[in-house]
């Protein structure tokens, strides 16, 4: 029996991840190598290289005269680039010139405030719709109606009503992550077993009881799925909105350094945005695995 296959799965699976991440590596090395210009062999074309001053006089044919490296960032100037700004990452210079870890503040500042106000309408409501079927079937098509509007859709709505660059990007936030939770949260009340709740009318408990200790937490698994999903989108939702009313935010950063042709600037955030969004899904992974049963 070999080596690898006594290791348990886990591991064998952070072994596959590291020779994945190595083998990125070596293909984005390889690819932004720097590249070597030869001067030509032909006579006349080498004659007429040096005529025009393109190559030094008295180069021999096929020399290396020059070596011109690659507009993509290899990854050691990408790995510079984000000790630079990792090193000092809440600096501020300016309204164009702040630090990394501002730009993420005010990001997940926005995020987490339009999610909130999106759990605070969408779980009661979502609650009251799976009790009720008939408010479910009502209800249904305007949320089938509003579901699949993209975001930057609602933004020019946004900007022209609420005329605020930063609420308006939260409201976005919210009409975009509530749906999840919202069907969710119905749906998992919806399915809370009828014997349960036969035996709380039979035992005549109140309505605000039944809904605490019975049909939330057996919905729970279901509704922080509907937040896990939400959290993702409006991740998602926070970078364009930023993107489009400019100012402050990750967004923002991406779309100001794309302006200014700094593409490892870009590169940088674009991880950056990737690590926090699986921070945050782990977070709500970790919140499912509490609120897991098994029946």
């Amino acid at each position: 029996m070999s080596l690898f296959s006594k290791l348990t799965t886990q591991t064998k699976a952070y072994l596959v991840t590291a020779l994945i991440v190595l083998a990125t590596l070596g293909i984005w090395q390889a690819a932004t190598l720097p590249t070597k210009v030869t001067a030509p062999t032909d006579p006349i074309a080498l004659e007429y290289e040096v005529l025009m001053g393109n190559i030094p006089e008295h180069t021999p044919a096929g020399a290396v005269v020059a070596s011109t490296e690659s507009e993509f960032p290899s990854p050691k100037r990408f790995a510079t680039t984000a000790i630079e700004h990792l090193s000092d990452p809440f600096y501020d210079k300016g309204l164009n010139d702040k630090g990394i870890g501002i730009q993420l503040g005010y990001s997940i500042g926005r995020v987490l405030l339009g999610f909130l106000l999106a759990a605070l309408v969408a779980i009661p409501l979502g609650y009251v719709l799976g009790m009720s079927k008939v408010l479910d079937k009502a209800i249904s098509p305007f949320v089938q109606l509003l579901k699949p509007i993209s975001p930057l859709a609602w933004m020019p709505i946004a900007l022209y009503t609420i005329k605020d660059s930063n609420l308006s990007s939260i409201f976005v936030i919210f009409i975009c992550s509530v749906w999840p939770m919202l069907t969710n949260t119905a749906f998992g009340v919806a399915s809370v077993r009828r014997e349960w709740l036969n035996v709380a009318k039979t035992l005549e408990v109140d309505p605000l009881t039944t809904a605490k200790k019975i049909v939330l937490p057996a919905a729970a698994p279901t509704i922080v799925t509907g937040m896990r999903i939400s959290m993702g989108i409006a991740w998602l939702v926070i970078v364009a909105a930023e993107m489009l009313v400019g100012g402050t935010g990750i967004g923002y950063f991406v779309w100001n350094q794309w302006n200014n042709l700094s593409i490892v600037n870009v590169i940088f955030a674009v991880l950056l945005i990737g690590v926090v969004g699986m921070v945050l899904d782990w977070l709500f992974a970790l919140l499912q695995k509490k609120v897991s049963y098994v029946e």
